[in-house]
């Protein structure tokens, strides 16, 4: 039966008829404990969802939709290694990566832990040696450059994380992250370069992915054209894949390819041996630390009530205005300057986990599924687009993040900060009404004329939903704690949507048509074997293009 079938669903849509009208500023007026009822704490970190557009019947009957959607089954299969995954047939075991117990993580009758916790020393090791300057190129010089070649999960975790704990990081040591096959981003990154201080970190499942692979021979090029020496390689690349063969036959030592696992997605891997551009960056204790604060959130999603529990709620949240108020969009805007990759990592992680419209059961979906993710920083986004969040046409519910202390912490700096998390989310609640907008342009002494004429510029209607995040700190045990909850929030949608959150088929199409034009670039032949759109752009590039590119 289909989701918008159900009894529940239908429960839902009646309540939605009866509340939409409402807004929230009355309902901060009729009650005083609102944000006592939607707020939810867990050790430092704090949710308020209380400027929703919700109330305690709202969430009942969301709550009874996460349980008719047998959620608490689902969890239990996920880490108990079930093959939830059922399109590629393979387990979801991202969370056995950061088991900071002694239990056994089971798979096909066998325990993960082992293999997990020999890659977490070998991790250790090659970071330690880095960072101490143990390890040494060819000339016997420490590394100063650590660039890690890699696309999507393998690129933006790293990338996002190694910048989000920035202070804690090794500063006398610079991190690059390529991952575009455009030849700017990897000649750009070799010009800072000297091959014998730079250390590559190759990172690819099949070690076979075009892009990776095309800028990591680039890369070799570059330094055999410096270096002019093939066993040097082994000093200054090493490689994180399941594919150890290829990483050998490429140059690389057998001792230095780390394991990935068909059980871990790319977009769930950071906490794995892709995660290595972190470690070298922070050290091996606050990576475990970031580990430490995932396992504690898996703890959290695991056994807490969902009515208190952090990752099902801002998930249902998203179930309400996605599927009832027809929003297409999820803004998420952290006040913090080292969280700026964080709206492009989770474009990721929530795109391409349920950007999909057929169902576990192979049919069409007729409802939604994935929001569109987008977001900056907080302070840059108030002078970018969130005109269109506070008077725009369009309903974006919005995810603001702050820590209430910062590494730095600078008070004028930091309180200038925190105030505007406030008003932001203080006034795309109460909005501005007719009668405000007009006392204001009066104090200001304008005529009845001028105020007439510029009234309906400044009412502000409000009633726009956000979530405040708030957290002690962003260290790396709440960036741990962090990325977890957004993990077990998409995990709890897809269930709901009753779509495998865990394939991504689509990135595939466009890959298999490229690898088919690319034969077609090789001459000067126009095509024609195409649509004519795809015909005459192909034709255009070839007749435009330099003789020798």
């Amino acid at each position: 039966m289909s989701m918008i079938k159900t009894k529940i669903w239908k429960a839902l849509q009646a309540h939605y008829e009866v509340i939409c009208g409402q807004h929230m500023r009355d309902m901060f007026a009729g009650d005083r404990e609102r944000f006592n009822k939607f707020s939810l704490q867990h050790n430092n970190l704090l949710l308020d969802y209380s400027k929703n557009r919700i109330n305690e019947e709202t969430m009942s009957l969301l709550f009874q939709l996460v349980r008719e959607a047998d959620l608490e089954n689902w969890i239990k299969r996920m880490f108990n290694g079930e093959r939830i995954n059922h399109t590629e047939k393979r387990a979801v075991l991202h969370t056995a990566l950061r088991n900071r117990s002694d239990q056994p993580v089971m798979l096909d009758g066998q325990d993960v832990m082992p293999e997990v916790r020999a890659e977490l020393k070998k991790i250790r090791e090659l970071a330690e040696a880095v960072r101490q300057r143990k390890w040494r190129g060819f000339s016997g010089q420490p590394i100063t450059d650590v660039i890690n070649i890699g696309i999507g999960g393998s690129s933006l975790g790293p990338e996002m994380v190694t910048d989000a704990l920035r202070p804690y990081g090794i500063h006398d040591m610079r991190f690059h992250f390529v991952s575009n096959v455009d030849e700017n981003h990897i000649m750009d990154t070799l010009e800072l370069l000297k091959p014998e201080t730079s250390l590559f970190i190759i990172s690819s499942k099949s070690f076979t992915t075009q892009d990776t692979m095309l800028n990591a021979s680039t890369a070799r090029r570059w330094f055999l054209k410096n270096v002019d020496d093939e066993s040097a390689i082994n000093k200054h690349f090493v490689a994180v894949s399941a594919n150890t063969r290829a990483a050998v036959e490429f140059g690389i030592a057998e001792e230095n390819v780390f394991k990935m696992w068909d059980w871990v997605g790319g977009r769930y891997s950071l906490w794995s041996a892709i995660g290595l551009p972190i470690a070298i960056s922070i050290g091996m204790e606050h990576f475990e630390a970031m580990l430490d604060g995932a396992y504690e959130m898996d703890q959290h999603f695991k056994t807490q009530p969902f009515e208190k529990n952090i990752p099902v709620v801002l998930a249902l949240l998203g179930i309400w205005y996605n599927n009832f108020f027809g929003a297409q969009t999820q803004a998420v805007l952290p006040y913090d300057q080292h969280l700026s990759r964080l709206p492009a990592y989770l474009q990721q992680a929530d795109m391409e986990s349920n950007g999909k419209l057929v169902d576990r059961q192979g049919a069409t979906v007729d409802y939604e599924t994935g929001p569109v993710i987008f977001g900056e920083i907080g302070i840059a986004a108030q002078h970018a687009f969130y005109q269109l969040i506070h008077q725009g046409s369009k309903l974006i519910p919005a995810d603001f993040l702050a820590s209430i202390t910062d590494f730095h912490c600078i008070k004028e700096h930091h309180r200038v900060l925190m105030s505007n998390v406030f008003a932001q989310t203080e006034a795309l609640m109460k909005g501005k009404s007719e009668e405000d907008a007009a006392a204001e342009l009066q104090k200001q002494g304008l005529s009845e004329k001028e105020i007439k004429e510029l009234l309906p510029y400044k009412v502000f209607p409000g009633n726009k939903p956000t979530n405040t995040i708030m957290f002690r700190t962003l260290d790396p045990h709440t960036m741990g704690m962090l990325i977890a909850m957004y993990e077990h929030k998409i995990f709890v949608q897809g269930i709901i949507w009753n779509i495998n959150s865990f394939d991504q088929w689509g990135v595939e199409l466009g890959k298999q048509l490229a690898v088919k034009i690319q034969s077609e670039l090789v001459d000067e032949q126009p095509v024609t074997a195409h649509d004519s759109s795809t015909n005459g752009l192909i034709n255009f590039y070839k007749e435009m293009r330099p003789k020798n590119s």
